[in-house]
């Protein structure tokens, strides 16, 4: 691959303005009073959604609700509003607290630690982090270039699409607190280990050498300063994130309705069940080349516990989906080489193995 344009890669932050004034307490005042009663409301609307959605497939569409049509129409009609309700709330609260912190600021938590240290930093700092085209690899350039460990900084970049606060929100919604906890806690566990032990590998000769020689900019992007800006800050995030994977939740919705209402009861557990051996690598495998982010493939994996499949065979598809998809290689392979790049597949597409089997094995 030609060496690409390190101006296009490089972060490039804007210069710090001078901060805002701080709001009076009166102003202060009023924005909790109307976020309250936006809270309130969003609530409100969420504990209606249910009955909403069985007006709408059996009393307005007059569909049957033991029909497969009934049933997949009104999964559709549920899961759609609350997902991008449930994905609205949690990337404006996120969007408010990433506020507070610049690439930069991020690199100096991980700087200097030792490695062990760094990586559970670093696994921490990746859940509510985005991994997308348009941030993996100015933040993996800062990240190298800082000085932090390559193990570090790839406990961070698999914490990244594996674990994040869009997916443990819609799990906790769709599926309860119990599978929330298990992805996190496994998914945070894979991270921290397959970046220990990339680390160990010593493999910092296979990151592309273009890299090694951009310089760190070290300079602090503006960003909010006061609540009004920081509440501005959330809504954009909001605007900007769920207007890019809106269409990839409703196609997982759509994909998992179909599921719910056409797959037979039991065929998914024949094919994703414990019993069959095969069935983990299989879906690690299916999910590979799929591309879909978490809010996208966690009605899937709901349709999918619905119809029979085993949690650790469902929970090693949802992984690999969202860590080890083909778009992020392509956008590792910018800063990688490509035996690097197959090192990091083979150990973290191990540790889903792992917690697919271990998970089958013991619920």
């Amino acid at each position: 691959m030609p060496p690409l344009k390190l101006t296009n890669l490089a972060p490039q932050p804007k210069p710090a303005g001078p901060r805002p004034q701080p709001l009076s307490p009166a102003t202060r005042s009023r924005y909790l009073a109307t976020g309250l009663l936006c809270l309130a409301v969003w609530f409100a609307v969420y504990r209606q959604l249910s009955p909403l959605a069985d007006f709408l497939a059996f009393d307005l569409l007059n569909l049957s609700p033991d029909s497969r049509l009934g049933q997949a129409a009104q999964f559709f009609l549920y899961d759609t509003p609350k997902v991008l309700m449930l994905l609205s709330l949690v990337v404006f609260a996120v969007g408010i607290l990433r506020s507070f912190f610049t690439p930069a600021r991020t690199r100096k938590i991980l700087a200097g630690r030792r490695e062990a240290v760094g990586n559970v930093l670093a696994a921490l700092l990746g859940i509510a982090t985005p991994f997308c085209s348009c941030s993996a690899v100015p933040l993996f350039i800062g990240f190298v270039t800082a000085g932090i460990p390559l193990g570090v900084t790839f406990s961070f970049l698999i914490a990244a699409p594996m674990v994040n606060e869009v997916a443990l929100v819609l799990l906790f919604g769709l599926l309860g607190w119990k599978v929330a906890a298990l992805y996190l806690v496994t998914g945070l566990t894979i991270a921290i280990l397959a970046g220990w032990t990339i680390g160990r590998l010593h493999m910092e000769k296979y990151v592309e050498e273009w890299v090694k020689h951009v310089l760190a900019t070290g300079a602090e992007a503006a960003m909010p300063g006061n609540l009004r800006e920081r509440l501005r800050y959330g809504r954009q995030a909001v605007a900007d994130i769920v207007g890019r994977v809106w269409i990839y939740v409703i196609l997982g919705i759509a994909v998992g309705a179909t599921i719910h209402g056409y797959v037979p009861e039991g065929f998914m557990a024949s094919i994703m069940g414990k019993s069959a051996w095969w069935s983990v690598p299989l879906a690690v495998l299916l999910g590979i080349p799929m591309y879909a982010n978490a809010a996208g493939v966690v009605p899937i994996l709901q349709a999918l516990l619905e119809k029979g499949a085993a949690l650790g065979t469902a929970l090693a598809f949802m992984m690999s989906v969202i860590a080890l998809s083909l778009p992020e290689m392509v956008i590792l392979r910018k800063v990688l080489k490509p035996a690097l790049i197959a090192t990091f597949v083979g150990v973290v597409g191990s540790g889903i193995l792992l917690v697919g089997y271990l998970f089958n094995l013991i619920i």
